[in-house]
């Protein structure tokens, strides 16, 4: 039941295809985010490159190298980097320019399509942001139709959609109709605009322009085009013609053996093969730069949640990036994003900002996903960020839970993860529901301390650190070496015996080195 208006025109994309801590004394300034950032490699986490895309922090699009040196590119690095840009060109999946939206919205009032958990003005609300979301689109009139037959063809019965059909055509000005149902066939669509008189949208199409147009590095983009082919196939399935005009699809061309039919399935195998292999290709390079990660020994956080949770917003409060910018929009993230921040001991973690999860996401796009979502698996500590004021965020929640659980991470990681509730300010008489719960408000700051502390604690637990006071000489390398590979928290210098008592948070591996290297 996809849709894909762009691709009208099958001869023309065919021609592309071809081609524990301590009461703190005086502590030393944190490391600097940016020398932190630079464990990553040349561009931070996976490949975390340079600030862009509104100031959002580096991306992940898996450049870089693992020995943290840029390699020269070869021929065939060249050549790979060409067929990654002959992927991404595509035609646009809706219209370009301002427009009127009539969103009609099937409701199921029984039966097994019955949506559970959830109430139809809700899912209306998320529909009408998803359409907001879209530069100078906007929704002019509302429609909540009942039905008793969602998965039909026309989704309505005969009278229903006769009444439908003569109300949307009574509207004067509007120039597209958001049917709010995950996906349409191509037969369904063409029979909808035929009677309404005005385009046909799904909820997948809308979600995918939305992935397109917010997908800023090489990977996200590589990944939004291969969630974007079954709907290419299904186009090519339900409305295949011939070059002739006549919609044989059984000729052979040109004394090949191939059919029409079959050379567009071949092609279309062939690109899924391609993006496959240029995600292959920027997974590999996250690898490497992963175990670099490892080796420096640099805790990371990874922020989830619902779309328009504020995990964006809490980061930026934590880190007091001034440069980020959040916005107040559905999948206002799609890039992985990373930011370095002082814990209250003086450690410096790096936040990883991850795409907002959405009910009702297609399972392509979730598949799809999925790689970029393996930063979470390779995370020390998640944290999941709710927004507290949304009236369903409970069934955001559950929403969360089930596409963590689908991504089979290490049940320590999910045992461990810590609950956020934001936007408290929000919510008149809030109490947590959770025992464990933070509640912050990440806008006016509030809880930040409350918040900093548990995390510290459960950074110290996850990653196996512990808080020790070491002896060191003054005149040996020790202390250099303490403030490179640990945190120093407190230097308290005894000049009668040449020697300075450490304080530091250091790693189990790090104070074997520092064993092995400083003997007693």
């Amino acid at each position: 039941m996809w849709t894909l208006r762009a691709a009208v025109r099958p001869g023309a994309w065919l021609s592309r295809v071809v081609r524990g801590r301590p009461a703190l004394r005086a502590a030393p300034p944190p490391p600097c985010p940016e020398r932190v950032l630079s464990a990553f490699g040349p561009g931070g986490p996976g490949g975390l490159r340079g600030r862009g895309g509104g100031g959002r922090g580096p991306r992940a699009d898996g450049r870089g190298s693992g020995a943290g040196a840029e390699e020269e590119e070869g021929p065939e690095d060249a050549e790979a980097e060409a067929e990654e840009e002959e992927l991404l060109r595509r035609e646009p999946l809706l219209p370009a320019g301002a427009q009127r939206v009539c969103l009609v919205h099937p409701e199921v009032k029984w039966g097994p399509g019955r949506p559970q958990l959830t109430r139809a003005e809700w899912q209306v609300a998320e529909a009408r942001a998803l359409v907001h979301t879209l530069d100078s689109w906007s929704v002019v009139e509302t429609m909540v139709v009942p039905t008793k037959t969602p998965d039909r063809k026309l989704v309505f019965g005969k009278g229903t959609l006769e009444q439908l059909t003569e109300k949307i055509r009574g509207l004067s000005g509007i120039t597209a109709v958001f049917l709010n149902v995950e996906r349409m066939s191509v037969p369904t669509k063409k029979e909808l605009e035929a009677a309404w008189g005005v385009q046909v949208f799904d909820r997948v199409t809308v979600v995918l322009h939305i992935f397109r147009r917010n997908a800023r590095t090489k990977e996200a983009r590589l990944q939004v085009a291969l969630a974007e082919l079954p709907l290419l196939r299904s186009h090519m399935k339900n409305s295949i013609a011939h070059p002739d005009g006549r919609g044989g699809s059984s000729r052979y061309i040109m004394g090949s053996g191939e059919s029409f039919r079959q050379m567009q399935q071949r092609l279309m195998k062939e690109r899924e093969l391609k993006i496959h292999r240029a995600l292959e290709r920027l997974r590999r390079k996250r690898q490497l730069l992963g175990t670099q990660r490892r080796r420096r020994e640099v805790p990371v956080v990874s922020m989830v949640g619902y779309t328009n949770c504020g995990k964006t917003t809490l980061i930026k409060a934590l880190t007091g990036d001034a440069a980020m910018q959040p916005r107040d929009q559905l999948f206002a993230t799609l890039d992985i994003t990373a930011h370095a921040g002082p814990l209250p001991s003086g450690m410096t973690v790096v936040y990883m900002d991850t795409i907002g999860f959405l009910s009702q996401l297609p399972h392509s796009l979730i598949e799809s996903f999925s790689a970029t979502l393996v930063d979470v698996a390779h995370s020390d500590l998640i944290v999941h960020v709710r927004d507290l004021s949304h009236p369903e965020t409970e069934l955001q929640k559950a929403s969360v839970l089930s596409a963590l659980q689908s991504l089979r991470l290490p049940t320590p990681l999910l045992d461990s993860m810590l609950e956020v509730h934001n936007k408290v300010d929000l919510v008149p008489g809030y109490s947590p529901s959770e025992p464990r719960a933070l509640a912050v408000s990440a806008l006016l700051g509030l809880g930040l301390d409350e918040l900093k502390a548990e995390l510290e604690d459960a950074v110290l637990r996850a990653t196996g650190r512990q808080v020790l006071t070491l002896r060191v000489r003054l005149a040996g390398p020790q202390l250099s070496w303490l403030h490179k590979e640990a945190t120093v928290q407190d230097v308290h210098v005894v000049p009668e015996d040449s020697v300075a008592h450490v304080t530091v948070i250091i790693s189990d591996s790090a104070y074997g080195k520092f064993r092995k290297l400083f003997p007693e």
